[in-house]
């Protein structure tokens, strides 16, 4: 019933920019969070970035704070995240999640899109 389809990935150099969409259908999501979580090779997916999707209340990992914005768009049911000055630390797949009371804990998510690839040089 619910599908999320990331895109706006790919390479730029390191102080780049980037906007990344999480296009939702099947379903709206009130109340609840989606989020956007990514994952390095040999790494553990983590926390990015979350909004609630009814009032609009974000939350940041400390690492993208002051460089990412996430924000939503109801009338297209998609989510944004705006990455600003890129690091080469940030080369990772970014997945989109949705449907969370607990907008920072990846296991708590009900819906997974399948990345979009982005990778930062130096």
């Amino acid at each position: 019933q619910v599908q999320l389809v990331e895109s706006g990935g790919g390479l730029v150099q390191a102080g780049g920019s980037l906007r990344l969409s999480c296009a939702a259908s099947g379903r709206t999501f009130t109340y609840y969070n989606m989020g956007w979580f990514r994952q390095a090779p040999g790494a553990e997916r983590e926390f990015v970035a979350a909004i609630r999707w009814s009032v609009g209340s974000v939350w940041y990992a400390d690492s993208v704070k002051d460089r990412f914005t996430i924000s939503r768009d109801h009338a297209k049911n998609t989510v944004y995240l705006q990455m600003n000055n890129l690091k080469p630390e940030d080369t990772a797949v970014y997945y989109c999640a949705a449907d969370s009371r607990l907008p920072r804990s990846a296991e708590k998510y009900n819906y997974w899109g399948q990345g979009t690839q982005v990778t930062v040089s130096s």
